[in-house]
């Protein structure tokens, strides 16, 4: 009965590790591929975020702003969910103005 105890600790502490990291089979673009503008953003925004949150991003130029798009999750509880808004938001801004290039997961 102890080992079956064990067990379920186990795996339920997997499953919290599994919740923190991000789960989604989503592109991604390192931080440091961003143009200068879209780093900038993000770091006015990195102090309010927290490991769930997510920004997505998608940029056809690295000087015009209207070639940009960025959109964060920041306030989200689970880091899949934050994960699909961010991409939601990227998309619904990407489209808006025009971009090609697909959105993508902004990773540190």
């Amino acid at each position: 009965m102890h080992s079956f105890k064990y067990l379920v600790c186990a795996l339920a502490l997997l499953g919290f590790a599994a919740m923190a990291k991000p789960i989604g089979n989503y592109p991604s673009i390192p931080l440091s591929e961003l143009p200068d503008p879209l780093r900038s953003v993000w770091k006015e925004l990195k102090p309010e975020m927290n490991e769930m949150s997510h920004c997505a991003t998608a940029f056809d130029s690295h000087s015009d702003g209207e070639k940009m798009a960025f959109r964060c999750s920041i306030h989200i509880k689970m880091s899949a969910e934050g994960e699909r808004r961010a991409m939601r938001y990227c998309e619904e801004k990407r489209v808006e103005k025009g971009i090609k290039m697909p959105c993508k997961l902004v990773e540190e």
